[in-house]
């Protein structure tokens, strides 16, 4: 096991993360929302604080360092967390009322995000940084240099946050359709595919950084590596075909509820149904028909 490292860039980064949620959610939340009305919600909160833990957990010692001297297997997990599981839930603890704040600042931070989060761009942009981040050269600089690593580690949580924007982004003019976002996710989960079956099926080792005499519990490069392979394949597939299911399930149930009432409604609608629940209100697992919504008329005429 790797020497205990304090990390306090890391730190550092985690706390300032964290006083900032506190900050918007204490001091500038009150002066936005009505009197009376909820800040921020509990589900909002529980998934900021698990953000910060997933991400702090994989980021620290002792997971941090093992994956930067010892295991790619343990590299391979850091960044599986810290795109799949830290990203989204930290789009999820947005508020709506920040996320309009945003909006209705109509700076350069909006115009940016709404050009970069549109969803072939924000997903090339993604896939683009995870590929080249498997290429030998930068994987062999970042496990020696500790500042590349971290700022590595950054561009991971930026470019996820971007390609999670159209499925669970905070701002409902960016999010696809739900049969866009399975489609979506569908795809995201093939990529991956690509490194995880070269490291898999690799007769030498891919980094020789990795390629150390001293193994650590006895762990041999070879199997290192395919489990870091396997991990790739394997696990986001299976993580993100389970998000799909959840997204077929929720879907099919809003439309055979809309069915039920008699109501046609667009894949937007169907796609907006609790709206009220992702702001914090106490929403019914089927909320009221937005207004739009039209009875449908047995008889087909007008």
């Amino acid at each position: 096991m790797p020497s205990f490292t304090a990390h306090w860039e890391v730190w550092g980064l985690g706390l300032a993360i964290a006083f900032a949620g506190v900050w918007v959610a204490k001091v500038i939340g009150p002066k936005v929302v009505p009197p009376g009305t909820e800040v921020v919600s509990t589900r909002q909160v529980v998934s900021f604080w698990l953000a910060i833990g997933f991400m702090m957990a994989v980021s620290v010692w002792p997971i941090h360092d093992v994956a930067e001297q010892r295991l790619y297997s343990a590299h391979m997990l850091q960044h599986l967390v810290l795109t799949l599981v830290v990203p989204p839930l930290f789009l999820l603890s947005c508020p709506p009322w920040l996320a309009e704040l945003i909006v209705r600042s109509g700076g350069r931070a909006w115009r940016v995000i709404r050009f970069l989060a549109k969803p072939v761009l924000a997903w090339g942009i993604f896939n683009a940084w995870n590929l080249f981040t498997h290429w030998p050269p930068f994987v062999d600089t970042a496990a020696v240099n500790g500042p590349v690593h971290f700022s590595a580690h950054v561009v991971f949580v930026l470019t996820a946050l971007l390609m999670w924007t159209p499925v669970c982004g905070p701002w409902p003019e960016l999010r696809m359709s739900l049969p866009g976002q399975m489609a979506y996710l569908f795809a995201q989960s093939i990529i991956p595919t690509l490194p995880a079956q070269w490291l898999a099926n690799a007769s030498t080792p891919a980094y020789p950084v990795y390629d150390q005499p001293i193994r650590l519990w006895g762990i041999s490069v070879m199997s290192d590596q395919i489990a870091a392979g396997l991990m790739m394949k394997l696990l986001e597939a299976v993580y993100l075909w389970v998000i799909i299911a959840v997204m077929f399930f929720k879907w099919a149930a809003r439309h055979l509820e809309a069915d039920r009432r008699g109501l046609v409604m667009s894949e937007r609608e169907i796609l907006e149904w609790e709206e009220g629940e992702r702001g914090g209100l106490t929403a019914s697992p089927v909320a009221a028909p937005t207004p739009s919504a039209e009875p449908v008329n047995p008889s087909g005429s007008t």
